[in-house]
């Protein structure tokens, strides 16, 4: 436990959790481009086909209490990408500031980087999202890129931020490519 707090794979039972803290993030935020949050049977969808790809969803708890979650999934389709992911990160909105989502984000990064995958890419609504932009570069994302004016919420263009961050050996190897992997 760290901070007052535990980070574990998430189960059937937080989806609730999940799902409200997600609808804050989409009702107030530029963090997610949806417009209308999901109920509870499209996060768990959603968390299902994560978890079926093999891939960490993550919650941090305190005393039976979702603060937070994570998780990562393929950046995009296609095969070429397989070893490419991209992560997700949602604080309860009283939880910010605490170190919920560093600690949720590095936990992630040792799981994804322990499944063999060697990219990891942050896609940050808003250039304005500093703790965001922040806490991905306090973990080793660099800048990789900018899209301007890509999403339109709550009456405004919105910028898009691409960081990015190396797994294991990154591209200084290449990787052991078999029937298995990834694809």
């Amino acid at each position: 436990m760290s901070g007052g707090f535990q980070i574990r794979p998430s189960g059937d039972r937080d989806v609730a959790a999940i799902a409200a803290i997600y609808a804050h993030h989409v009702l107030h935020g530029i963090a997610s481009f949806e417009e209308e949050p999901p109920d509870a049977a499209e996060i768990a969808h959603r968390r299902q086909a994560v978890l079926a790809r093999g891939l960490p969803y993550l919650v941090a708890e305190r005393d039976g209490q979702v603060l937070g979650y994570c998780y990562a999934d393929l950046y995009r389709a296609r095969s070429a990408y397989r070893f490419a992911l991209e992560d997700s990160i949602y604080v309860d909105r009283r939880e910010l500031g605490r170190g919920i989502g560093r600690a949720l984000l590095a936990h992630m990064i040792d799981d994804c980087t322990a499944l063999g995958y060697r990219q990891m890419l942050a896609v940050i609504g808003g250039s304005e999202q500093w703790p965001s932009i922040g806490l991905h570069r306090a973990l080793g994302f660099t800048d990789a890129g900018l899209l301007r004016a890509v999403g339109f919420k709550f009456g405004c263009w919105i910028d898009v931020i691409l960081m990015q961050r190396a797994l294991g050996p990154g591209a200084a190897t290449n990787p052991e490519v078999t029937g298995d992997d990834h694809g």
